[in-house]
Formats: C-alpha cells, structure tokens, sequence
C-alpha cells in the first residue's frame, strides 16, 4: 500500500498529547504512540497533527516516531486553536490576533522541523464578522507576512475554504483562488475538504481541477457528506481520486471526520475503503 504505488498519499488527522480537550474531527484514541502504533498497522503513509502549542512538544523525538512506525507527518493542523484555545487570526481583540498570529509562527516552525510539507488554516482564520470591515484585508496582509516566514523554512500554507455555516469568509475554490492571489505568497495555496465542497460547490471533481490548474492545489481532506468517513454517505469518492490521478496530485488524502461510532472504528472505516478506491 505504498504511496508511490498510488500516486496519492493517505492519511489520518490525529490530536497531540498537550491539546486539553477532544477535538471533533480527530482520529485514533491512545497516547500518541498507541495513536502511531495504529496508523502504520492501519497501513497509511502518515499522519496529520492536530497541535495548539507546538512549544509542547519535542520535533526531534516526533520525528523519529514517525520514522519508526514508517510514517510521514502530512501536515500540520491549526483546527485546534480556534476550539481548545479561542485563537483566531481575524478576532475582535488585536492581543488575541497577535497571539494567534505567534501561534501560526510556532506551526510553521514545528512543521519545518518535522519535515511536514503544509499548516492548514480553516478555522484558525476566524469570522470576518467579528473583526470587522476591514477582515479580508487584514488576513491577507496577515498571511502576506506568515507566507513569507514559511517560505523561508520550505513550508506551505493551505487556506481552507469553508461552508457558509462555519464560516463566514471564503467558501470556495474560487473565492480561494482569489484570495491566494490577492495575498501574492508563492507559499499560500488551498486545503481542499470533500465534506466542504458537498455544500459549496456544483461538482466533486471542478473545484479540484481549479486549485490544480492554478497551481494551488496544496492538501486535501476526506469526510463524507454528512463527515463521517467516505463511504457512508453520497460523495462520488472513486471520481475524485480519479480525477486526482489524472492531475498527478502527489499530496495527501488526509481524513478528518467525526469519529463515529468512536476514533479507530472511524479510522478502520475509512482506510478500509479508501484502500478499496485506490486499488481501483
């Protein structure tokens, strides 16, 4: 099941030991060595970290658990931030933008040292409502200056567009798009999320073949239509890996879903038929 065999890369969203509270989407019950332990007999190449303080956490001692269960960190998720800690980058309070905006500094940091290609950013940005007018231009002057960070430490940012009903800037590829241009970093591209696109989007595979072409296509995430693991609902799984395919898409298929019935049930779900759509 290797990912060169593939062209794609699986992978499974999972919370960090220092994260006090469950997180909703994360995959895997355990310490975090139970958690890796899982993953490899799973058969995945790697696991995507769900953190809020990266400080917590020893990179070099990380990596060499990866390393040892023969898996690769996929990414470096900020979905934490906003529900464990109420940290966003758009925010009523500038102290609270500012400590987010050091957050975003620590994930990149973390991320580069893991060898992590991407930090996700969903919703870590925040509502524009709650910061007013000026939102949209105060992330991208925001995200302006972080791209430029993590361009100089070989990481990448991947905005996420979100539903309207978790969020209230940036719902599509398309509004990505123009905001991944109106910020202007090389570093700043797209987190596309199947469960999203089900509520935003008029195709499975359009948006997909738009981030790409523009060459912003930097991650993706799996959750059926009603988030729980592909497979259970009406998402056309197999015509989005084909379509991924046909692109040469040499990034992560990293799940982040509701773990039901519980995290490994969710987990197993999931891996046993995305390895059934991979194979075909």
């Amino acid at each position: 099941m290797a990912g060169s065999e593939r062209l794609v890369k699986l992978a499974l969203c999972i919370q960090t030991p220092e994260v006090a509270v469950t997180l909703p989407v994360a995959l895997l019950s355990g310490t975090l060595d139970e958690k890796l332990d899982k993953a490899a007999r799973l058969g995945v190449d790697g696991v995507e970290l769900m953190t809020t303080d990266p400080a917590e956490l020893d990179p070099g001692e990380l990596r060499v658990k990866l390393r040892t269960h023969g898996l690769e960190a996929a990414a470096v998720a900020s979905g934490g931030m906003a529900f464990a800690l109420g940290l966003t980058l758009l925010h009523s309070e500038p102290t609270r933008v500012a400590q987010a905006a050091e957050r975003l500094t620590a994930l990149i940091d973390f991320a580069a040292a893991l060898g992590a290609p991407v930090v996700t950013i969903g919703s870590f940005r925040g509502r524009a409502a709650s910061a007013g007018p000026q939102a949209a231009e105060q992330l991208a002057a925001l995200l302006a200056r972080q791209g430029a960070y993590a361009a100089g430490r070989g990481v990448r940012l991947a905005i996420e567009p979100i539903n309207r009903y978790e969020g209230d800037l940036i719902h599509n590829a398309a509004e990505g798009l123009e905001f991944v241009e109106r910020v202007g970093s090389p570093a700043l591209g797209l987190l596309l999320d199947t469960f999203h696109i089900n509520i935003e989007e008029r195709s499975w595979t359009e948006p997909f073949r738009k981030a790409w072409a523009a060459g912003r296509l930097w991650h993706v995430h799996l959750g059926d239509n009603n988030r729980l693991p592909p497979g259970q609902g009406l998402i056309d799984f197999p015509s989005i890996v084909q379509t991924l395919r046909e692109l040469g898409y040499p990034g992560y298929l990293s799940a982040e879903l509701l773990p039901r019935p519980n995290p490994d049930l969710a987990a197993e779900a999931t891996v046993a038929y995305m390895r059934r759509v991979l194979a075909g």
